[in-house]
């Protein structure tokens, strides 16, 4: 269980550091901590997130393809939407438009 909570903890700081205006995915958050086959449980991670004392930004994270796939972990179906445009990110039909150019890869920006 220690481990889990740990791989939750490195999720979390990794969320933390996601810019306003930019998203990820699960996948690219598990290829990141050197997990690339647990997208799955950085989805928990986000899920968990909620619960939190100082909460994270899991309205960034989403799957592979820009859709808004963690929105029922929120506290209304429209949270997560309403959230990313707030931010500026054009969500339709739960996609999100132009997710190329706003993507934001964990691999390239916290490189060193």
């Amino acid at each position: 269980m220690a481990q889990k909570s740990d791989f939750f903890q490195d999720v979390f700081e990794v969320v933390a550091l996601i810019p306003e205006g930019r998203v990820t995915s699960y996948g690219a958050i598990a290829k990141y901590l050197g997990a690339a086959k647990s997208s799955r449980v950085v989805g928990y991670a986000m899920n968990a997130s909620h619960q939190l004392k100082h909460p994270i930004p899991a309205h960034r994270v989403v799957n592979r393809n820009g859709l808004l796939t963690g929105k029922m972990h929120f506290p209304t179906p429209t949270a997560m939407q309403e959230r990313l445009e707030e931010e500026g990110i054009v969500v339709n039909n739960d996609q999100i438009q132009n997710f190329k150019s706003i993507y934001w890869d964990p691999m390239i920006e916290l490189a060193l």
